[in-house]
């Protein structure tokens, strides 16, 4: 076997996005940027007013007799099942007997044009007699009201553990959830072709999934759908299976009219119709040592999944796996509660149920610290992984790749942390209105899809005779520079220059059965599988220059676009226009399976991850007490990557996902109406963070060790997990907050997101 080069010199580099070009001059292609094929029409959706209700009557003349208008689909013009195919089977494609919250679809209009279609939309005239509406999670647990059966995990016994223990403590509070708020929209565009085919154009982060969904609606089978998704604006999550409807929708009225059909939602529609991060409602109680060392603990996390399951089950399930994050759980007690509310369906958010865990053990820290007017680091520190050997989880899984301790250390020393906290308590002091807070958190989050079958991933490597190299892989890019970092490591494979290397689209024609690009696997999957494809051709172009310079293969290098023998030097492309003249196969395909993870859904026990990303971050806040606002000033992180494939990129990963999470427990607040409906549908009344949020000392540190796990180039994910750093920010303001309240052992009741009249209520409690 010919050896891989002994320089990397595409991978470990900070290469621009592949493209960074294109999408500052305006150049990239997203779906709405295609230029349409003539015969295009265009849908708009006709959304329930009513959160519950059964559907008397749908009038659509006046739609009808609008200008441009060609047709309205409805239910009955399905020509499959009129159920999305999802696992738990639960969802209309267009609502026809009932509707279950304010904006569901019950079908679409279809116009010559985009603003022909919205403006009859608004002409339907429903008739809905309405039902009684559960709008929140207390609604729905005191009516045992579940898209899912209740989960219960057990380790130990907590509740002796609770009595045998120094000290007790119990609380309850919420956190909201969040708006995707992609940059571009949720659009799909569907073509007929010949032959009762179907080209979707979507933007999704999971290609096989709407091909599936597609096939599902109109009856056919799979191989009559081609998915194609190039780039997308965004998608956290939200594309993930949401997309699909989309696609469906559209793919109906091709099928009626015949005729291409274009579906972009509008801000507010998208707002109205789509999923969020599920909220979430938690109680516990919690025995603790005078260290601060948890003895037992209690937990309810209740998640309001809104009207259908979606991917409720496995996000609940994450928060589960996730609510030790860092700390050793030796007696726990975890109750997990699904809410079926008449909202919209929530769905998969970046982080995917891990931060909603997370919170719950990070508050209860903070809770226990405060209560024996201990240092919350120290606190921390007491319960982590590693201390005493403590080292298996609650759901049975060995830590064995903890690196915490030293992460830990090196950021309280960089962030000056014991220095700052001195000198924060001493401004306090002094100043009557302005408080400030200080915390420093840890991240220690699982990588790997929970449902085993989707850890796996496919991919094709095409090189062509002039010695150029073309890519496909399962995955999807949606500006998080998955393309990148696969063009990276192919190149190195085969030694070649990166420019040389061209990612393609996500076309399910090319890569069939892809997960979707989630749970921040993507470039450990699709990276891997890519890996493996140009490892074949690279040894087939080897044993190719074995044979013509009588040498045996470990002697064969490539490296800087050369292919380099004891005897003779040849370029790259020289070796191939040889080998393809003497027909050596020059593409392959690869595969990859993640390795030793196993996973008991029935006991919620096993191996879920491959391995843990890790993190900390260091967070200054100042309160305002006359009015409740608060600022972010400073902010240290410390973060787990493995051996960086892009450190710039990953950086950007890093930043993002922290600004991104801040929002999330800061200004992100989705409030619904007494009727039901979404009064936070537009950049209006929902705040994202602007660059006016972001503080001016914003430092991010690689923490750079190998990763332990034999994953591609020795790198770690980091989609996901830099999002949890941000509930550094959500414990700093709750210093803040205590300090203000000058009750040093008092506990602090503050809701998520942090907002001025939720911080003013706080310091009132």
């Amino acid at each position: 076997m010919s050896r891989s080069p002994p320089q990397t010199p595409s991978a470990g580099q900070s290469v621009a996005h592949e493209s960074a070009q294109a999408q500052i001059a305006g150049a990239a292609i997203y779906v709405d940027d295609m230029p349409e094929v003539r015969g295009t029409l265009y849908a708009a959706p006709i959304l329930s007013s009513v959160a519950h209700g059964m559907i008397l009557a749908i009038d659509t003349r006046a739609a009808l007799a609008m200008p441009g208008v060609r047709d309205v689909i409805l239910a009955r013009d399905i020509p499959g099942d009129p159920v999305l195919a999802n696992h738990a089977r639960d969802e209309p494609i267009f609502a026809s007997e009932r509707v279950e919250y304010v904006g569901q679809v019950l079908g679409l209009v279809i116009a010559d044009s985009v603003m022909q279609a919205r403006h009859a939309a608004r002409k339907v005239q429903l008739d809905i007699a309405p039902l009684p509406a559960l709008l929140d999670i207390a609604s729905a647990l005191r009516q045992e009201s579940y898209v899912l059966p209740p989960v219960t995990l057990r380790r130990g016994d907590a509740q002796a553990a609770l009595q045998r223990a120094p000290h007790q403590l119990s609380g309850e509070f919420e956190v909201g959830g969040q708006e995707h708020f992609y940059l571009e929209g949720q659009v799909a565009y569907v073509l007929p072709d010949e032959q009762q085919q179907w080209l979707v154009h979507s933007s999704t982060q999971h290609p096989g999934e709407i091909q599936h969904c597609v096939a599902h609606a109109l009856g056919l089978e799979n191989h009559r759908i081609t998915v194609v998704c190039r780039r997308m604006g965004g998608g956290f999550g939200g594309k993930e299976t949401q997309a699909g409807h989309l696609a469906v929708w559209a793919a109906v009225a091709a099928h009626k009219l015949r005729r291409p059909i274009k579906l972009r939602l509008d801000r507010d529609d998208d707002f109205m119709i789509t999923g969020k991060r599920h909220p979430f409602n938690y109680r516990y109680t919690v025995g603790f040592d005078d260290a601060g060392r948890l003895c037992g603990l209690q937990l309810r996390l209740a998640a309001n999944c809104g009207f259908s399951a979606d991917l409720s089950g496995p996000v609940a399930d994450r928060a589960i796996f996730h609510c030790d994050n860092a700390y050793f759980l030796q007696d726990v007690e975890i109750h997990s509660f699904r809410c079926k509310t008449h909202t919209q369906s929530h769905t998969a958010f970046r982080g995917f149920g891990g931060p909603q865990g997370m919170m719950a053990i990070e508050t209860v820290l903070g809770e226990v610290a405060r209560t024996l007017q201990l240092d919350p680091l120290d606190v921390r520190r007491t319960n982590l992984y590693g201390t005493h050997e403590r080292n298996v989880t609650h759901y049975q899984m060995q830590v064995e790749d903890n690196v915490l301790a030293p992460l830990l250390a090196q950021l309280e020393s960089t962030s000056q942390y014991r220095q700052r906290h001195n000198e924060i308590q001493a401004w306090n002091a002094a100043s009557p209105v302005i408080k400030r807070g200080l915390a420093l958190t840890p991240v220690k989050f699982g990588i790997s899809f929970t449902a085993t079958q989707f850890n796996q991933a496919g991919a094709l490597v095409h090189v062509y005779t002039d010695g150029s190299v073309q890519v496909h892989h399962g995955g999807t890019e949606m500006g998080q520079g998955l393309h990148t970092k696969v063009a990276q490591i192919v190149a190195d494979e085969l030694g070649v220059p990166l420019p040389r290397v061209q990612v393609s689209a996500s076309d399910t024609s090319k890569v069939p059965n892809a997960s979707a690009t989630a749970a921040s696997s993507g470039t450990d999957l699709n990276a891997g599988a890519a890996r493996n494809a140009a490892r074949q051709v690279r040894e087939r172009l080897a044993q190719f220059v074995c044979a013509l310079d009588g040498c045996g293969e470990d002697a064969i290098r490539f490296a800087a676009g050369r292919v380099n023998s004891p005897t003779v030097q040849r370029s790259f492309d020289d070796v191939v226009r040889l080998a393809y003249a003497q027909r050596v196969q020059l593409w392959s395909d690869g595969f990859y399976r993640t390795p030793r993870i196993h996973y008991d859904k029935n006991t919620l026990t096993g191996r879920p991850f491959h391995y843990f990303a890790y993190g900390a971050a260091c967070c200054e806040v100042a309160i305002d007490t006359l009015t409740g606002e608060n600022r972010v000033l400073r902010v240290d992180i410390l973060h787990d990557v493995g051996t960086s494939i892009n450190p710039a990129i990953d950086r950007g990963q890093i930043e993002g996902g922290f600004v991104q999470g801040m929002g999330w427990l800061t200004t992100e607040e989705l409030v619904w109406n007494a009727a039901g409906k979404l009064t936070t549908h537009a950049p209006s009344t929902y705040k994202i963070p602007t660059a006016g949020d972001v503080p001016e000392h914003l430092r991010v540190d690689l923490w750079t060790e190998p990763n332990r796990e034999d994953n591609v180039f020795g790198s770690k994910a980091v989609g996901e997990p830099p999002f949890m750093l941000a509930i550094s920010v959500w414990e700093a303001l709750r210093d803040a907050i205590a300090q203000a309240k000058r009750e040093a052992a008092a506990p602090v009741r503050l809701d998520a997101p942090a907002t001025a009249e939720r911080v003013l209520a706080a310091l009132k409690a």
